[in-house]
Formats: structure tokens, C-alpha cells, sequence
């Protein structure tokens, strides 16, 4: 495999890619791209914090209700797809993102549902990247009431190597997303500990909406 330049260098690109196409079953209150975050619907909010950390476009991929979130947010800044098979699972939206980004520009692969996302998070995988391999960010939950911590949890955004792009895609099916190709190949996974920024919950369950605050 070719590496490429580290991504604090000069001349190398990252786009970022922001899975926001799912219905949102489990919460029920719609899609989840259209939840309410600090006045703004959270795709727009979650989009723009890759913006601001340092990937020069951003890929904002929709699916259920594509149209209401296009007309909802102000997602003029980055490039908007729908995805037509976003039933289908995770795993479709993406192969488009893949497909619709620069095949020479590393992935910043990012879930909607994350509104802990901060722009310090993307700037610090940005610059830990190495060439030739996957940068994850990972989280540490709270301290417990006796004082034990869990060991690091991966989770997302992942940024994938361009060079990697073609392999980790080849591994993509149904709602599984990049987990295959990481679970083969834990030797190319680097974890960068992000506890500091956010806990890295998606907002899946009612339980979950204070996050939003």
C-alpha cells in the first residue's frame, strides 16, 4: 500500500463524512439529523464542528426524511447526498460518502447522533493520524462512585487513510459500517483518548436526550 502524507502536513486533505440518513426508530421522534441542538437542528451543529477541526469539506449524507432536513438546516456549507437505500442500513450511506468524497483525501467518519462531538475532538485525530492507518477516537467513561475507570472505548469519528479506503469499503455491509475491517485488523487501529471533550454516547433512547442540552 502507498502511504501518504501525514494529515498535519502540507498538501493532504481530509473530508469529513457525516452519516445522517437514519430514521431515528428507536427514539421516535423522527430523524435524528433534525433533533434540536442549542437552537439549530444537530446536522447542521455536528457538520459544522468537522468544518471548523480542520477537514476541508464535508459530506453530509441523508436518508429518511432527506428532503425535510435539506429544508430545515442550513447545510449550505457542505456537500449534501441522499442516500436512496438508507433502509438498508449503515452501511450504505457509507459506501456513498466513500463514493462522493475525493479518492485521494483520507475519510473523517462521523455519526450524526454525537452531539458531544467537539471541534477539538477532529483537530486532535487530525493531528494524530499516521500514515497507512485508522485513527479512532476513544473514550473512557466517568469515574465510577468507587473510583474505578473501564479501559478505553473506541468509537467514533474514525478517520480512515486514503490508502485504506479501498479495503475497509470491500468490508462494509448492512448496519455494521468499518466494524469488520477493524475487528480484522486491530494491528492498524490507533486510539486517541477523547474522554477529555465528551463521553461519545449517541443519543439512541429517550434516556439519552439530555445530551442534547
Amino acid at each position: 500500500m502507498e502511504n501518504v502524507e501525514e494529515s498535519g502536513a502540507p498538501g493532504v486533505r481530509v473530508t469529513g463524512v457525516l452519516l445522517a440518513a437514519g430514521a431515528g426508530t428507536r427514539l421516535g421522534l423522527g430523524p435524528k439529523a433534525l433533533l434540536p441542538y442549542r437552537g439549530r437542528p444537530l446536522v447542521e451543529m455536528v457538520a459544522g464542528k468537522l468544518l471548523e477541526g480542520g477537514c476541508r469539506e464535508v459530506v453530509v449524507v441523508l436518508g429518511a426524511g432527506a428532503a425535510d432536513v435539506a429544508a430545515a438546516a442550513d447545510l449550505d456549507a457542505f456537500r449534501v447526498v441522499a442516500n436512496p437505500g438508507w433502509q438498508s442500513g449503515m452501511g450504505s450511506s457509507l459506501l456513498l460518502g466513500n463514493n462522493t468524497a475525493d479518492p485521494k483525501d483520507h475519510l473523517l467518519i462521523a455519526l450524526v447522533d454525537q452531539p458531544g462531538l467537539t471541534r477539538e475532538t477532529v483537530e486532535r485525530l487530525l493531528a494524530a493520524h499516521r500514515p497507512g492507518r485508522i485513527t479512532a477516537a476513544a473514550y473512557r467513561p466517568k469515574e465510577s462512585p468507587t473510583g474505578d475507570q473501564s479501559e478505553l472505548r473506541r468509537g467514533h469519528p474514525l478517520l480512515i487513510d486514503a490508502s485504506l479506503r479501498e479495503e475497509v469499503c470491500a468490508t462494509v455491509a448492512g448496519d455494521a459500517g468499518a466494524r469488520g475491517f477493524l475487528r480484522r485488523h486491530p494491528e492498524l487501529v490507533d486510539e486517541v483518548d477523547c474522554s477529555d471533550q465528551s463521553t461519545g454516547e449517541d443519543v439512541d433512547t429517550p434516556e439519552q436526550l439530555g445530551l442534547l442540552r
